[in-house]
């Protein structure tokens, strides 16, 4: 491995196994959600607080069908993410 991808925390080298088992989860295979999530994931996840990761592990751990629903305005979503939803969304905007 080179003094580069050492040195670059994005290496997947680097990122922990807690990390990258919610990376493998969020890979739904449901265009809707496969929307708002990869973006997320590719772009902004490993960035995130504890408290974002937390909660996007909550989020991925729901069923697709609830997901979607979610997402799409059907129900609304238990309290606890309501706001990883608005944030997923905005990025989408």
């Amino acid at each position: 491995m080179s003094n580069q991808a050492i040195s670059n925390p994005e290496t997947p080298a680097e990122i922990n196994l807690a990390d990258r088992k919610v990376i493998y989860r969020a890979r739904r295979g449901l265009k809707e959600l496969d929307y708002y999530f990869d973006p997320y994931v590719r772009e902004h996840f490993l960035q995130a607080d504890s408290t974002e990761k937390a909660a996007f592990s909550e989020l991925i751990d729901q069923e697709d069908p609830d997901l979607l629903d979610w997402f799409m305005n059907v129900t609304e979503p238990p309290a606890s993410l309501t706001a990883i939803i608005a944030r997923l969304k905005s990025l989408r905007a």
